[in-house]
């Protein structure tokens, strides 16, 4: 199992030492039981290594620079920025998915886009990170990629519960619409419209109807603050 590993190295700003800890990351338990004879390791193990780790620089994170949150305010702003869907957004930015090796099955059903692989992945790297580098290469990682732009990851995380209080809040109807379709029946992409009072908002796109909402939330709320509303 041979990848050239140079450009995600390069994006990262990170070179490993040893590329099998990136092997390992990039490994999807499926293409291990396809391939039992390999006797190769999934990622499954570095996700849990990378998962602990995550909450631990994130938690470490707001806790130095949000003094002023309570416990709660900062267990759910944490929550914003580990979720699956925080997290599966850096990972297609990132490209992760073209770096996982999959079985068969999961190729044919889109398994390298789907946001709960993408997620996993992204807490294996992590581990990787942790396990070639050290925990200050794994800092750097969680702070480059995640740590930014707080503010509007969490507007991310919150849109569609934002968008919705809005709405009740000038006593209008909210509502979403599926608008198009795209691609084969084992990996759509789906498009999805906000109607505010049957008028036509921002659209989200995603890999399934809930993602496709949640950007177009996002989105929308956007375009009403360019407005000023």
């Amino acid at each position: 199992m041979k990848c050239n590993y140079s450009p995600l190295e390069q994006t990262l700003g990170y070179k490993f030492k040893e590329k099998k800890h990136l092997d390992t990351a990039f490994t999807h338990k499926s293409y291990c039981n396809e391939h039992t004879k390999l006797n190769i390791e999934s990622y499954e193990r570095y996700e849990y290594l990378g998962d602990a780790i995550l909450e631990f620089l994130v938690s470490e994170y707001l806790f130095d620079n949000y003094p002023e949150l309570s416990e709660g305010e900062l267990t759910k702003l944490r929550a914003s920025l580990v979720c699956e869907f925080t997290l599966s957004k850096i990972s297609h930015d990132l490209k992760l998915g073209d770096y996982i090796v999959l079985s068969k099955g999961e190729i044919k059903t889109g398994g390298c886009n789907r946001d709960s692989i993408l997620c996993d992945v992204f807490e294996a790297l992590l581990g990787a990170i942790y396990l070639d580098g050290g925990i200050e290469n794994a800092k750097k990682y969680v702070y480059k990629f995640l740590l930014t732009d707080i503010e509007k990851k969490q507007l991310f995380y919150d849109a569609k519960s934002k968008l919705m209080i809005y709405a009740q809040k000038i006593n209008s109807e909210l509502k979403y619409e599926l608008i198009k379709e795209e691609g084969p029946e084992h990996n759509k992409l789906y498009h999805v419209q906000v109607y505010i009072d049957d008028v036509p908002y921002s659209v989200g796109k995603g890999r399934n109807k809930k993602s496709a909402e949640q950007e177009a939330a996002f989105n929308t709320l956007e375009q009403l603050n360019n407005r000023g509303r």
